[in-house]
């Protein structure tokens, strides 16, 4: 979809819809949207009068043909209570409209904003939201029904002295929208597309377009360099796995004392559980278990447009868990990288081995502060659902940082404990730790303080992201399948280490 900013009045802009929003209230028709009625005659403000257009959450009301405008097609969007509108709410309701339009065969669309959206903020959300809401996970559909895409969209509004933060925002909108789609692309390939090798010869290609810095590690060198966690986990399998480590240097060499920041994502192409075998139902979409590596190669894809002030490095360690005759087995020890043993008590624990590895790794790296995304643990789900991404921290300031960065970037996350006594449960009476708590519950923070143990004193804040890194069923606002979350994050805090 090509996204530019338009110069005439909304009325005026020739597409095939013309979208705009209304907020939640008794008189909902006002501001910009008056206007609006006013040209079409007042359509608007009998359906107000009528209730069918109350401005609720993502209600869509469509008019067609309407008299006074250009576009075809009017759409309004509900905006939902306008003291708990935020950029997040601007992202979703513009891509619902877009996902609306689009089954509607429109191919272009205009977007008018309300008077007090015409910021930067908004244009960049509103990008976003349309390319977010206009992506498709039908891969590999024969026959896919028409209109594949929407073609263009036009961003009315920013004209005179808004026009300079429209096109910042848009700019940026289209760089976020674009990596977050990258990651989405990798989390929604079948295992038998996206093996190991193939994840990085994907990234190989992305370091090669954005001018990144790539270096993948095959066995011999994951051997070489000793990580033991990470092989116990390959061993299963007849993929070799692969270390994938992505830098990006700034231009200007930074600050002696200035941060180096470690993206480390689990990127499990295929999880059976290995001898501890998952049950069938369902494994299919076990392909999602390296949708942490994936939002890690999104968020170097976006920063090598941003261009942050700060050295940032991915860690992605790659494999299959498979159930092999050369598979682990409950009861195994391996050392880490680390030199760390660690007794397998469940097989089907295993992102947190291949993280122990690669976070340690990212440390030698001259990594100063660590942050990991892992579809890690169903206990998160249970804990929180779909709804938030489980947020542990080692280090209070850094911890609050990224929370603070989440809610700005309209993710949500959500602070969870890592108290001393999960440490406890996960002592080993044969090795120094084992890969599961001992004890009934707290799953989610026994993983994180696993993962834990290898990041020393490092500042360090794990994502469990186990409920918000799929969709089961398409959202008015979102296809099926991967969400590419904590892209938008983890950009954002590259961008604000200083």
């Amino acid at each position: 979809m090509e996204i530019t900013l338009a110069t005439q009045p909304a009325a005026e802009l020739e597409a095939g819809a013309l979208v705009t929003y209304a907020f939640e209230k008794e008189k909902p028709i006002e501001g910009a949207l008056a206007e609006l009625d006013k040209a079409v005659g007042g359509a608007l403000g009998r359906l107000a009068d009528a209730r069918e257009l109350t401005g609720k959450a993502l209600e869509m009301t469509l008019l067609h043909y309407p008299k006074g405008i250009k576009a075809e097609r009017l759409l309004v969007v509900g905006a939902g209570k306008k003291e708990k509108f935020l950029r997040a709410e601007l992202r979703k309701l513009s891509a619902a409209a877009a996902r609306f339009l689009k089954s509607r065969s429109v191919r272009k669309l205009a977007f008018a904003a309300r008077e007090d959206d015409r910021t930067a903020a908004a244009a960049e959300a509103i990008a976003e939201g349309l390319l977010l809401g206009e992506y498709e996970s039908d891969l590999y559909k024969s026959e896919k029904k028409e209109p594949q895409a929407i073609d263009a969209a036009l961003l009315a509004g920013w004209d005179g002295a808004a026009r300079s933060a429209g096109e910042q925002g848009l700019a940026r909108g289209l760089v976020l929208a674009g990596a977050q789609n990258f990651a989405r692309d990798l989390g929604n390939e079948p295992s038998n597309k996206l093996t190991p090798k193939m994840l990085a010869a994907r990234a190989e290609q992305m370091a090669r377009d954005e001018d990144l810095d790539i270096d993948v590690f095959d066995e011999k060198k994951l051997a070489e360099l000793k990580m033991g966690a990470l092989l116990s986990v390959a061993r299963g399998s007849v993929e070799p796995p692969r270390l994938i480590v992505v830098t990006y240097t700034p231009e200007k060499a930074p600050a002696a004392n200035a941060p180096v920041l470690g993206l480390v994502g689990k990127a499990v192409t295929f999880d059976t559980g290995g001898i501890s075998i998952k049950p069938a139902a369902n494994m299919e979409d076990m392909k999602f278990d390296m949708c942490g590596g994936g939002a890690m190669l999104g968020v170097m894809r976006a920063l090598a447009h941003f261009k942050p002030a700060i050295k940032v490095i991915a860690v992605v360690p790659a494999t299959e868990n498979m159930p092999g005759g050369k598979a682990q087995k409950p009861g195994d020890v391996q050392i880490a990288m680390s030199g760390k043993s660690i007794e397998v008590i469940n097989t089907d624990a295993e992102g947190r081995l291949i993280l122990a590895d690669a976070l340690y790794y990212a440390k030698q790296l001259g990594c100063t502060h660590l942050v990991d995304a892992a579809t890690l643990t169903g206990a998160i789900v249970v804990a929180l659902a779909g709804v938030n991404t489980g947020v542990f921290g080692s280090d209070e300031q850094f911890t609050e940082k990224v929370l603070a960065v989440a809610k700005a970037a309209g993710e949500k996350f959500w602070p969870m404990p890592l108290d001393d006594e999960y440490r406890d449960m996960i002592k080993s009476t044969i090795a120094d730790i084992q890969n599961v708590g001992s004890g009934k519950g707290g799953g989610a923070s026994t993983g994180a303080a696993f993962l834990r143990e290898f990041t020393g004193d490092t500042p360090w804040v794990h994502l469990d992201i186990a409920g918000t890194a799929w969709v089961n069923d398409a959202k008015a606002w979102s296809a099926k399948g991967a969400t590419g979350v904590a892209v938008r994050t983890l950009t954002e805090l590259a961008m604000q280490l200083k």
